[in-house]
């Protein structure tokens, strides 16, 4: 299929260089084709969302909800087909990609239920016969950054409350996964989005850097990798520009002896493996107390070994692909790199031969670290490897789950509330699970990390608000 870019509501193929999108299962099928936009393209794509803000902005929320809500039910009509093209062009498996249409369409519907909320706050004054009112107004034109792992669940979370706080968009997805980016913005324009409104502009770090130099683009959101987010962050400080980034995760799970081994084993798996490890919160890093290692490593190297990995579209396969061949090459280099430092694998790490080698994929491993200075204590596969590492007891364990320079998420699982509200005090996070994998998150509550994992107002929830948004102060007085 041929994707195009959408500007000032017209949809235009762009004037840069071709790309084409490669099934990662299947690298020899191409599931989409298109060109980058150009820098004039960009340019005109701003210009397009700066013209429409006003009208926009002054839009009743119910009708700026009206048209999330419609959105909304597209996706939902479309579910199982635009599940099978995101399986097809992001590699997860197909029960995943129908829930993350679905998922995408459940975030479309929250922030449209925005428009029953309150939307601002009344201060009594000390001053006779006055109120002081707190409103809230759309901050402009919002620069939108995606990846590829979430091709339209990202996407849907940071366009969705930019619309429905009265802002304009201009948005670079990923060009490894063009399609579905494709389907989410015709989704809102057919649910009746105003022309401009909303520009998609397919490109590479150019178009990035032009999105986020642009005078005219007035906020940006990015979720990408650590470093890019920082060359973002610092490009917006120079700017004066408010910026909004969810980085890199080097995410711990605690097991404690008093932990339910059988459960913990299995949500540690799903933390690690479920999309094949690809998620900014997957479990990477395992913190095991001693007296329970050998137990619970054993069932999770079993568990591991029962995956069945394969072309995601089939029923019975639990784990696809990663993204790209750089991103197998990048995975096969830090196992074997982790083994050269003393690192023992517990599940089988050869690289695939036969039909499996012909696609992106790595087997879900689970290694067991020498100690902590080992480089992969510290630095993100963004694959689905695991390495575990012993603790004396809950104190040492709760130290190593904070030893990152990484804060989004972590996992503890015990029966001890005590320690599972220690882990609040000790472990640095923006996301912290107590007896559930390290992974997941709902669209009514707070989505970030600390240190470097975000930076900027955190996401989803009404959190969003505080980035799309800015508040008025108003003394309302009586007239004299």
């Amino acid at each position: 299929m041929d994707v195009l870019n959408l500007i000032g509501g017209r949809w235009a193929e762009g004037a840069g260089a071709e790309f084409a999108d490669a099934n990662p299962a299947r690298p020899d099928e191409i599931v989409a084709r298109g060109r980058f936009a150009s820098a004039a393209q960009v340019e005109t794509a701003v210009e397009a969302a700066r013209t429409a803000a006003p009208e926009w902005a002054s839009a009743p929320y119910h009708a700026r909800a009206e048209v999330l809500a419609g959105a909304a039910a597209i996706l939902d009509r479309n579910a199982e087909e635009w599940g099978k093209e995101l399986t097809r062009e992001e590699g997860k498996t197909l029960a995943e990609g129908v829930g993350e249409v679905r998922g995408a369409a459940r975030i479309l519907r929250y922030y449209a239920s925005e428009a029953d909320r309150e939307n601002g706050e009344i201060f009594p004054s000390p001053r006779s016969g006055e109120n002081v009112l707190v409103v809230r107004r759309p901050v402009g034109t919002a620069g939108i950054i995606t990846p590829f792992n979430f091709p339209i669940a990202i996407p849907a979370w940071k366009i969705a409350p930019a619309l429905i706080y009265g802002n304009t968009v201009v948005w670079k997805p990923s060009s490894l996964v063009p399609l579905l980016a494709q389907r989410l913005a015709r989704a809102l324009a057919d649910a009746g989005l105003p022309a401009g409104t909303l520009n998609l502009v397919y490109g590479e770090g150019e178009v990035g850097g032009a999105i986020v130099g642009h005078p005219g683009v007035t906020a940006v959101s990015f979720t990408g990798s650590t470093a890019v987010g920082r060359a973002i962050i610092a490009r917006c400080g120079e700017l004066g520009k408010p910026v909004q980034t969810e980085l890199g995760g080097k995410n711990a799970s605690v097991v404690l002896a008093d932990a339910d081994l059988d459960h913990a084993a299995e949500q540690v798996c799903a933390g690690a493996f479920r999309s094949t490890g690809q998620k900014c919160t997957a479990t990477s890093r395992l913190i095991v107390e001693e007296t329970v290692a050998d137990e619970l490593l054993a069932r999770v190297a079993r568990l591991a070994g029962d995956i069945t990995v394969g072309d995601p579209l089939r029923p019975d396969v639990r784990m696809g692909p990663l993204i790209s061949e750089a991103a197998r090459e990048r995975v096969t280099v830090g196992v074997r790199r982790a083994v050269e430092e003393g690192a023992t694998p517990l599940t089988d790490a050869a690289p695939y031969s036969g039909d499996l080698a012909a696609g992106w994929f790595v087997p879900p491993t689970l290694m067991e670290l020498p100690a902590t200075g080992v480089e992969f204590w510290r630095r993100e596969l963004f694959g689905p490897v695991v390495g575990a590492i012993r603790a004396s007891g809950p104190q040492e364990a709760l130290r190593l789950a904070d030893q990152s320079d990484h804060g989004l998420s972590a996992a503890i699982f015990t029966r001890d509330l005590g320690v599972a509200l220690s882990a609040l005090d000790h472990v640095r996070v923006g996301v912290l699970h107590v007896n559930s994998e390290s992974a997941g998150t709902f669209p009514h509550v707070p989505f970030g990390g600390v240190k470097q994992s975000g930076f900027g107002p955190k996401e989803q929830g009404r959190a969003a608000r505080d980035f799309y948004t800015h508040t008025v102060t108003v003394y309302l007085g009586a007239p004299a």
